[in-house]
């Protein structure tokens, strides 16, 4: 399939379903175009060619449940949830005449975030007579059935307090049933995020949004409606929680940080004016603009398209006279790439000589003792690569896939799931250096797939 038909691809998904993906995605956009113009008897072309014709709804369902990634639990990121707690009162005070909370997850997958905002609401009202109303809306209507369904597994109440276990939940063939009341409280929607829906963002409407590790699979166009729409639906003194991952920029107007319980978030200004939000006519991607023309940028195009041994032989022909660490580094993973794998950990070690603090060095000498079966040794550079910087995914992933091939399946479940949070954020580099040929979906379905046969899901 040509490389133009995967642009084409791309560039329909970010104005049908406003997602953005990246070049290490191409792969995987290759692959599922192939597969759904197989199914429906047509050429790629042809397909594509009815995708950018008239709303073709049925396909573009399908779309979603291919292509985004749902990972969640109850609680998660447990400080936004406690910031939360602290900061209902204030909105049950704005909403006494009327004695409804109004609440909404955009982005809500299985349902765990929409349920927990449900009885984090319930716990704080303590019995009070008071209607709780959580909305939760999802592109894919897979995981909204699941979340209808309100059943789970131990693991997606791994941080759920003992307390709210009792209260909320009750055993049921092998896992766990939500309680009615909470169950009642929360209604599921379908909805693409890049569409307009005027009842849905009406003004001043919600004293709270949760819209959590979305943003960044977002088209920029998308991503700044979507913004503007939760803010104007906020209502004044309103709050609005965004994921770890996820930043607005520049804040937008209306909205004011705060910094509670060791998490960000934002309050709509009590005197902010609402400012009718609309969904703009989306463009198609521009093309990225042309590489620079040095051999770190060629060499690195090279690796992309796994040609290991030419990218090697650009960067040994045209090494830069005083060469950076990134380049040093890069060098160190072709020469692995190829099989050098005792020039690749000198090279490391030479780094690290330079720089004992570089994450990146000591996971690559990781991954060169790992393929030397030094693992006790890689396992101790993992650690330290994911030590010293918290945000770098690769590590964790690795020490998942070792504990795997171990049998350590607790401590597998533990690394596998903090590397699926961070591959949300992993930078685009090293993706590149350290993904292997694959793209972040790829990893992502990787990771949930040990995540399964650990019995993490179960």
């Amino acid at each position: 399939m040509s490389a133009a038909q995967v642009a084409t691809f791309r560039s329909l998904l970010a104005t049908r379903l406003g997602l953005t993906f990246d070049d290490h995605d191409a792969p995987q956009l290759d692959r599922v175009l192939h597969a759904r113009a197989q199914t429906h008897g047509l050429s790629p072309g042809g397909y594509l060619s009815r995708l950018a014709g008239p709303a073709w709804d049925a396909e573009l369902t399908t779309l979603a449940e291919t292509l985004t990634i749902n990972e969640t639990y109850f609680y998660r990121h447990r400080e936004q949830f406690e910031a939360l707690a602290a900061a209902l009162p204030g909105r049950i005070r704005a909403r006494s005449a009327e004695r409804t909370l109004r609440m909404l997850s955009v982005g809500c997958s299985s349902g765990e975030e929409a349920y927990t905002l449900a009885i984090v609401a319930r716990e704080v009202l303590s019995g009070a007579d008071w209607t709780i109303s959580v909305h939760g809306l999802d592109a894919n209507p897979a995981v909204l059935r699941q979340a209808i369904k309100a059943q789970y597994s131990g693991w997606a109440l791994r941080e759920t307090p003992q307390a709210v276990r009792r209260r909320y939940f009750r055993a049921h063939e092998g896992g766990f049933e939500l309680a009615a009341d909470i169950r009642s409280a929360v209604r599921f929607r379908q909805y693409n995020v890049a569409s307009p829906d005027a009842a849905l963002w009406r003004p001043n409407q919600y004293d709270v949004v949760f819209c959590r590790n979305l943003l960044m699979y977002l088209t920029p166009e998308v991503r700044s409606s979507l913004i503007s729409r939760m803010t104007t639906a906020l209502a004044p003194g309103g709050y609005l929680f965004l994921g770890h991952t996820d930043s607005l920029g520049s804040s937008p107007d209306g909205l004011e940080p705060q910094h509670t319980h060791g998490t960000f978030y934002y309050r709509r200004r009590p005197g902010a004016t609402a400012t009718p939000a609309t969904v703009p006519e989306l463009a198609p991607r521009p093309a990225p603009p042309p590489a620079e023309a040095d051999s770190y940028e060629h060499a690195t195009r090279l690796l992309l398209q796994e040609r290991f041994a030419d990218a090697l032989r650009l960067l040994e022909a045209e090494p830069p006279a005083k060469p950076e660490p990134r380049e040093k580094l890069l060098h160190a993973v072709l020469l692995a790439h190829t099989g050098r794998l005792a020039d690749a950990e000198t090279q490391c070690r030479r780094l690290l000589d330079a720089d004992g603090l570089h994450p990146d060095a000591h996971h690559q000498l990781a991954v060169c003792l790992e393929g030397g079966a030094a693992v006790d040794g890689a396992i101790g550079h993992y650690r330290l690569a994911a030590h010293l910087d918290p945000e770098f995914a690769m590590p964790r992933l690795r020490l998942g896939l070792l504990a795997r091939r171990r049998g350590e399946n607790r401590l597998a479940g533990e690394e596998l799931d903090r590397a699926l949070t961070l591959l949300r954020g992993e930078r685009e580099e090293r993706l590149t250096l350290f993904g292997g040929g694959f793209g972040r979906i790829a990893l992502t379905n990787l990771c949930r797939a040990e995540l399964d046969a650990c019995g993490a899901y179960r």
